[in-house]
């Protein structure tokens, strides 16, 4: 590299041999034969004005501009269809030349028995096994001929299956789909197979604390059917088989229980191809949704750990039904915020919550401390979780204690930091958004909770709603609820379950 341009240097100071340099080198037709006035190539490295190209100013000729994209484009629409048996199909066109499809269960560990308990994380591993159709192994190259991705993710509501590849091949991705959320057989070796490395999975669970404190949260906190586990406790391992898998999916994958949504796919092409493959599904009366009453209450699991883990959590009462309250406690999360001490873009830069500003900030003994939610349908559970060395806890959880009780008091929070929660909000849902993976779970899940699918600029007109005294009032009536306490590591120094709570409800 470095000899090119020593040798066009010697070759452009040779007088009138460098303008043939010049003009071989040259790669544009729209080159001025008018010889060059001055500087030659220093006079283009240091910025001076050259007059052996035309001035950018004017166009080129022989050059068309395509047009200009519109100030507004309007985004592709939800379609929804509803079959006769209750199932449905809803889509949006987009851009994008991938399609992601979806299908969604109205189906979680809420709705697991004494008997099939643990079923919703085995049935979480056992997607995409054989069918009455398909081989696994059938099913891994139909996947991989088309270059597609498939996943799985069960929660205590709902359960997801989605299928991403090009737009061509959405025939195949809808047919496969379907058929291995409808009929897989559960071979015995296959299911045996996926209990070892569950069972694996949770003895492994140490690893993720907080995955670990958020099961122990609603096993505490709730009464019903909240308080199913999420992760397969290790008893129920041994009973799961292949029996009871079947029985659980043929009770709980009914037709007004699922909906089949794609983002990037027309309509009309989606309904052809679906139909014929759901319509057949029996249309049976939907089972009414499994009851949860939040209690409150103390868990704590000792481990010989340096770190200690604490989270301090409340009831949101309403859920996603109560769409106002759930927005504001979506905002009063960012406002609150957290995280890790350290960013790699330096100790706190950029970071202007409240939990950064207030407590990593002030305090190098706590490693981690931010605010989090889980929202369900009718209720949900808002909270802060912190991890510090042993030493710290009782400290650690004052913090907790004041941080949640000033958001609750009137003054405690101003206008500058409620503006800037807001908008990293609607930062936040417009960035997920483009996504179509996260675009087609959207669409899914919002189907199966309001039974439509609510245009983001609702949301977003909701987020810009929120007022200082929608966060003050919501954070009131969070904190009066019963508190519910959770610990993992050494938890020979946490506070008594009692002490934390009177600091809440002291009248």
């Amino acid at each position: 590299m470095y000899r090119n341009v020593a040798s066009r240097l010697k070759a452009l100071n040779k007088g009138h041999g460098g303008n043939r340099a010049a003009a071989r080198f040259s790669s544009s037709s729209a080159v001025v034969k008018k010889p060059s006035s001055s500087g030659g190539l220093f006079s283009w490295l240091t910025g001076e004005r050259s007059t052996t190209l035309p001035p950018l100013d004017f166009p080129l000729p022989g050059v068309t501009l395509p047009p200009a994209l519109p100030d507004f484009v309007e985004p592709g629409q939800t379609k929804i269809t509803t079959l006769p048996n209750g199932a449905r199909i809803a889509s949006e066109t987009s851009t994008n030349p991938a399609a992601s499809i979806g299908l969604y269960v109205d189906c979680g560990s809420i709705y697991e028995t004494p008997i099939s308990l643990g079923a919703t994380h085995v049935l979480e591993r056992m997607a995409f096994k054989s069918t009455v159709n398909r081989s696994h192994l059938r099913i891994v190259r139909e996947v991989e001929a088309i270059g597609g991705n498939v996943t799985a993710v069960a929660s205590r509501e709902q359960m997801g299956y989605t299928y991403d590849a090009l737009k061509t091949y959405v025939p195949e991705m809808v047919e496969l789909l379907i058929d291995c959320v409808r009929n897989p057989v559960f071979l015995n070796w296959e299911v045996n197979e996926q209990l070892q490395k569950v069972k694996t999975e949770i003895e492994e669970i140490s690893n993720n604390p907080q995955g670990l404190l958020m099961e122990a949260i609603h096993t505490a906190g709730y009464s019903g059917a909240l308080a199913n586990p999420l992760l397969a406790p290790g008893s129920a391992l041994n009973r799961l088989n292949s029996t009871i898998l079947e029985e659980f999916l043929a009770e709980n994958y009914t037709a007004p229980r699922m909906v089949l949504v794609a983002s990037g796919v027309e309509h009309e092409e989606l309904l052809s191809i679906a139909e014929p493959l759901l319509s057949d599904l029996p249309k049976v009366p939907r089972s009414e949704e499994p009851k949860s009453v939040y209690v409150g209450g103390d868990f704590r699991c000792h481990a010989d750990t340096e770190r200690t883990h604490v989270a301090l959590a409340f009831e949101v009462p309403g859920g996603w039904r109560k769409e106002k309250e759930a927005m504001t406690l979506t905002v009063l999360q960012m406002l609150m915020g957290g995280g890790g001490s350290f960013s790699a873009g330096g100790p706190g830069k950029g970071m202007y919550s409240r939990l950064y500003l207030n407590v990593l900030n002030e305090y190098q003994q706590v490693q981690s401390f931010s605010a989090f939610n889980s929202i369900y349908n009718d209720t949900g559970i808002f909270g802060i979780h912190a991890t510090m060395g042993s030493d710290f806890v009782s400290k650690a959880a004052d913090l907790a204690a004041r941080e949640l009780l000033a958001v609750a008091t009137p003054g405690q929070v101003d206008q500058a930091q409620l503006d800037r929660a807001k908008v990293t909000t609607k930062s936040a849902v417009l960035m997920n958004l483009e996504s179509r993976a996260v675009a087609s779970e959207d669409m899914g899940r919002q189907i199966l909770t309001y039974g439509e699918r609510k245009p983001v600029g609702h949301f977003l007109k909701a987020v810009d709603e929120v007022t200082l005294k929608d966060i003050t009032s919501l954070a009131q009536k969070i904190i009066s609820t019963p508190l519910t306490m959770a610990s993992w590591g050494n938890v020979i120094n946490v506070p008594s379950y009692e002490s934390v709570s009177s600091k809440f409800h002291a009248k």
